[in-house]
């Protein structure tokens, strides 16, 4: 029994170790696909000019933001072409990688 045992630390490293990993990976799919907006909404969503910063707002406020100008509920110029391009699961990666930013 006691190899048993011996197991159960490797493991939970293990796993541990694979999670960071996942995190890691998928963080950086979302910056890359927020990095698509950063032309309009500045660097990490802090924008210089007349564009809304979205740094730091609430990632359901940002989600809902984008599934509205995708479906056309909510006025835009570009923004129904450029959330057209995105599913649910790449939206919620954009709005939470944004929300995740520090507003300056």
């Amino acid at each position: 029994m006691p190899r048993i045992h011996a197991v159960f630390p490797v493991a939970a490293l293990a796993i541990g170790a694979m999670m960071v990993l996942t995190a890691h990976a998928e963080d950086k799919i979302a910056r890359s696909l927020a990095a698509t907006c950063t032309g309009c909404h500045g660097t990490s969503g802090v924008s210089q000019g007349g564009i809304p910063s979205i740094a730091g707002v609430e990632k359901e406020r940002i989600l809902t933001l984008l599934k509205e100008f995708r479906d056309g509920k909510r006025p835009a110029t570009v923004m129904h072409q450029h959330s057209k391009g995105y599913t649910d699961e790449q939206l919620e990666a954009i709005a939470g990688w944004f929300a995740a930013q520090k507003a300056k």
